[in-house]
C-alpha cells in the first residue's frame, strides 16, 4: 500500500511514498531527478541498547559480518560489485541502529537492491568460523586505533558509563569491551541474525533518480519471499529521571595533549520540541566559533583552544548534551570550569538574544538541509524517522519544527537542565611531564562532533 506523495507544508517541497510488503519490510520511496544518481539506505532496528550483558559489541560486530559475503556474493564481493558500478557503500552500528546504504548511478540501481536483498535473506549461508574470526580480529583493531591507543579515545566511552547508571541499557557504547569481542560465538552471530535481520525489522528507503514502480516491482522481486520473523524481544526500558541529580566526576591521567574538561548533559529526548530547544541552545553556548562559549574560553579569556557543546540525539534515552574544551597551555582545569558555569548561569538567566536565535536556527536549518539536499542523506534521514518514531514523513518537515522554537522554550531547557547537579564530568590531566601547550583544535584531539562520531561505529573498506 503507498501513501499519496503530497508535499507537506515546511518540506522544501520534497515528497515521499510509503509501501509495505507482505513480510513486513516498509519501503520508503522520494524521487529527485536532479541528478542520475540513486541512494539505498537500509536500516534495521537493532543497537547497542539491545545486546545484553556480557555480548556487549554484538551489534557492532555483525555489522562487520553482513560485508563478509553471503549465499551468492562471496568474501569481498559485496564492496568490488558496488565499488565497479561506479557507486559507494558503508554501514554504521550506534546505540539505535544499524544502517547499511549505498548511492550508484541510477541504471546500477537493481544490483543494490539485489545485494541488499541477498544478505538480509541469505546471510547465514556464508558465516563461518574463518569470517567470525576475521571480522573479530578488525574490530578489535578498530577498538586500538580509535579508543584505546588515541589521546582522549575513551572519552566518549567512560562519559557515557557515567551519564547513564550500570545496567541501563545505552550504559556502554557500540564499540562493545574486548572481553566481550573474545566472548563472541559463531552461534551468537548467528541467533543475532536470526532475531534481527528480517524484513519485519527494517525499513528500506530508494531516493534519487527512481521509477517508483520500477523501484517497487524490483524491490518486491528480490525481498518478497524473505521470511519475516517474530521472535524479536523488546529493547530494555532507557527511561531515566529528567536530571542527574548530583555532579558525576572522574579524573584520568593519560598521555594527552593538553588537559581537557568534557561533560555530558542529560536533555530531552529526541523527536520532541524540547530536544530541539536544546538543540539550539546548545549551538548558541557551543556551536561553532560564533558561540558563546568559545567566544569567552578561546577568544577572551585565552584559556582554551578549542570549546564546543553539541546534542547526541536519542529516542530511547535521554538525549546527551556534549561539552568538550581544552585548554591552553598550563591552564587547570577549575579556571575553565568556572568561567563554563558563569556562561551557562547567565544564558539560563537571560535566554538567548534574538540575533542569536537567528543565527542559531540558521545554522541548524543549513546542517538539515545538507542532510535532506543529497539523495543518500535524505534516505537515511526518511529511514531515521521510521524506525525511531513511525513516520518517515516527519524527516521533510524537520526544518520547519526547528524554526518554530522560541526563545522562551531554549532558555526554559536552558535553566531546567544545564546546571552542575546534571552533569557528568571526565576531567583529562597529562601524566606528569607531558603537559604542553596544543597550538590548534585539531592539535588538542578535537573534533566538531566528537559525540557522533563515537556513536556511529562506521568503517570504510577494510571490513
Amino acid at each position: 500500500m503507498g501513501h499519496t506523495a503530497t508535499a507537506q507544508a515546511g518540506s522544501g517541497g520534497l515528497t515521499a511514498t510509503e509501501h509495505r510488503l507482505a513480510n513486513g519490510l516498509r519501503v520508503v520511496l522520494s524521487e529527485d531527478h536532479l541528478t542520475p544518481v540513486a541512494a539505498v539506505c537500509l536500516w534495521y532496528d537493532v543497537g547497542s541498547r539491545h545486546e545484553v550483558k556480557g555480548r556487549t559489541g554484538l551489534a557492532h560486530l555483525f555489522e562487520h559480518l553482513m560485508f563478509q559475503g553471503s549465499a551468492q556474493v562471496k568474501g569481498n564481493g559485496h564492496f568490488e560489485l558496488v565499488q565497479g558500478a561506479g557507486g559507494s557503500l558503508n554501514g554504521t552500528t550506534s546505540f539505535e541502529r544499524t544502517n547499511y546504504f549505498e548511492t550508484m548511478p541510477t541504471h546500477q540501481l537493481e544490483l543494490a537492491l539485489w545485494l541488499e536483498a541477498d544478505r538480509m535473506g541469505s546471510l547465514l549461508a556464508a558465516l563461518d568460523e574463518e569470517s567470525m574470526e576475521n571480522q573479530r580480529d578488525v574490530v578489535k583493531n578498530e577498538r586500538r586505533q580509535r579508543y584505546d591507543n588515541v589521546p582522549y579515545g575513551t572519552a566518549f566511552e567512560k562519559l557515557t558509563a557515567l551519564a547513564y547508571p550500570e545496567g541501563h541499557p545505552y550504559h556502554h557504547t557500540p564499540i562493545g569491551s574486548m572481553a566481550d569481542l573474545d566472548a563472541a560465538t559463531l552461534e551468537d552471530a548467528r541467533a543475532f541474525f536470526r532475531t534481527y535481520y528480517a524484513p519485519n525489522n527494517a525499513v528500506l528507503s530508494v531516493v534519487g533518480d527512481i521509477d517508483p514502480e520500477q523501484t517497487l516491482a524490483w524491490v518486491e522481486k528480490y525481498f518478497g519471499s524473505i521470511p519475516g520473523h517474530d521472535g524479536k524481544p523488546a529493547p530494555r526500558d532507557g527511561s531515566l529521571p529528567e536530571t542527574i541529580g548530583e555532579q558525576l566526576r572522574e579524573v584520568v591521567e593519560e598521555e594527552v595533549p593538553a588537559r581537557a574538561l568534557m561533560a555530558a548533559y542529560r536533555l530531552p529526548h529526541d523527536g520532541t520540541r524540547a530536544c530541539d530547544a536544546a538543540d539550539l541552545a546548545l549551538t548558541v553556548l557551543g556551536g561553532g566559533e560564533s558561540s558563546r562559549l568559545y567566544n569567552r574560553l578561546v577568544r577572551r579569556d585565552r584559556t582554551a583552544v578549542a570549546a564546543g557543546f553539541g546534542l547526541l540525539r536519542l529516542a530511547g534515552a535521554p538525549s546527551l548534551g556534549w561539552l568538550d574544551v581544552k585548554t591552553s597551555g598550563d591552564v587547570e582545569v577549575p579556571v575553565i570550569e568556572t568561567a563554563i558555569d558563569e556562561e551557562l548561569a547567565r544564558f539560563a538567566e537571560e535566554g538567548p538574544t534574538p540575533e542569536e536565535m537567528e543565527r542559531a536556527q540558521a545554522q541548524l536549518e543549513r546542517e538539515w538541509l545538507d542532510r535532506l539536499g543529497t539523495v543518500a542523506g535524505r534516505a537515511d534521514e526518511l529511514c531515521r524517522y521510521a524506525v525511531l518514531f513511525g513516520d518517515p514523513q516527519l524527516a521533510l518537515t524537520a526544518v520547519q519544527r526547528v524554526l518554530e522554537i522560541t526563545a522562551e522554550e531554549v532558555q526554559e531547557v536552558a535553566k531546567a537542565r544545564l546546571r552542575p547537579d546534571n552533569r557528568a564530568v571526565l576531567v583529562y590531566e597529562p601524566v606528569a611531564g607531558e603537559t604542553g601547550e596544543a597550538e590548534t583544535a585539531e592539535d588538542a584531539g578535537i573534533t566538531d562532533d566528537t559525540a557522533a562520531a563515537a556513536t556511529d561505529e562506521n568503517e570504510e573498506a577494510d571490513k
